[in-house]
């Protein structure tokens, strides 16, 4: 039932000895102040070592790339240092990591902004809500993303230059790769689609323009890190977050293009995940093969069952799993042996402490 979930596969420069990989998940677990990766964190990654690929929770390249609370960084020498021990603890386990690396845009929140000004293509509003903890009762809940202001050309160039000193202190830190977080309404999404993107200089427009700043990150981070060892999560058929945009799939199939020129490792599919989303067509999946020719990782309410569809079609190489991950750190285990998944507590999600963290047992344990 699962031949094709348990081959061997190589992305780029990591080989993976199978193909049932842990997706990026926000757990808002770092240590206050500065955002520090810790032991915590450590050991959560490391129970989790089997899944063929580790991609951590998204990581802020810089202040300016925050847009909830207790999101780790890797922008600060005590950031590198605490993901230098969660690395350490995965390697140590067998298992391998890559970083993904995160710059919000105008999904963030005032308070993490001198001015109160999130940064983004165009000062357009997502109308959506980001998780903040209030320091006065530290409770967390969801508030409203402001209006953000439009990034200069100069400061594109920063944040382009951000993405390859995170790159650089993720390898520094003893990652296996990274990953560019260019999906689900952030900025780099944020400059592909035209509802987030009206620029009418070298960043907007065309599908050209609103490509570029994609390329050049891929371009800077694959400098740092190895374009073997880089990967990008991209997510056209997402519409949330003022996401609606016809044109993102040939503009999708236009970086892809660019990114397989690049020799990039991966390209990370995040599909929507909730019962009434729109679904990613085979036609597409087809395309994006003839456009890309590294590997292909999935990610989006997959079961075993469905990945090893995808997989055995030839349509995926890699399938990803986000929440059965959360209660069932021997996930691959339970496949092979068609053992019964645990649930997670919903409620445990975002931030608190090791409970519905590292407190799920391996089934030997559960048993």
């Amino acid at each position: 039932m699962t031949a094709s979930l348990f081959q061997p596969v190589s992305l780029g420069a990591i080989d993976l000895p199978h193909r049932i990989a842990m997706a990026p998940m926000t757990r808002a677990r770092s240590t206050q102040p500065g955002n520090v990766p810790n032991e915590m964190m450590a050991r959560y990654y490391a129970q989790r070592a089997s899944a063929a690929l580790i991609i951590t929770e998204a990581t802020q390249i810089s202040p300016q790339g925050q847009g909830y609370s207790f999101t780790p960084g890797i922008h600060s020498d005590a950031q590198v240092a605490g993901w230098r021990a969660v690395t350490d603890a995965v390697h140590a386990a067998g298992g391998r990591m890559v970083l993904q690396l995160w710059h919000v845009g105008r999904m963030s929140h005032a308070s993490f902004h001198a001015d109160g000004l999130p940064v983004a293509p165009s000062a357009i509003s997502p109308e959506a809500k980001v998780w903040i903890v209030d320091p006065a009762t530290g409770e967390g809940g969801l508030a409203d993303c402001p209006v953000p202001r439009a990034l200069t050309t100069e400061e594109i160039s920063a944040v382009v230059g951000a993405f390859a000193r995170a790159a650089a202190n993720a390898m520094k830190a003893g990652f296996d790769g990274v990953e560019i977080h260019g999906a689900n309404g952030y900025l780099v999404d944020q400059f592909l689609r035209r509802s987030a993107n009206q620029r009418t200089d070298d960043y907007g427009g065309s599908q050209e323009n609103r490509i570029r700043f994609l390329v050049e990150v891929a371009e800077a981070v694959a400098a740092e890190a190895g374009a073997a060892r880089t990967g990008i999560r991209l997510s056209p058929f997402i519409t949330q977050r003022g996401m609606v945009d016809d044109e993102i799939v040939p503009t999708t199939l236009k970086a892809a293009r660019e990114l397989d020129r690049l020799g990039l490792a991966y390209i990370h599919l995040a599909e929507a995940d909730w019962d009434d989303a729109p679904v990613t067509p085979a036609s597409f999946r087809r395309d994006l093969r003839a456009a890309f020719s590294g590997k292909i990782i999935v990610a989006g309410k997959y079961d075993s069952q469905r990945a090893e569809a995808i997989l055995s079609e030839g349509l995926a190489d890699v399938a990803a799993f986000g929440r059965p991950f959360i209660a069932n750190p021997d996930l691959p285990r339970r496949y092979r042996e068609n053992l019964p998944l645990a649930t997670f507590d919903a409620t445990t999600l975002f931030g608190g402490d090791n409970e519905g963290y590292a407190t799920y047992p391996a089934w030997s344990s559960a048993a």
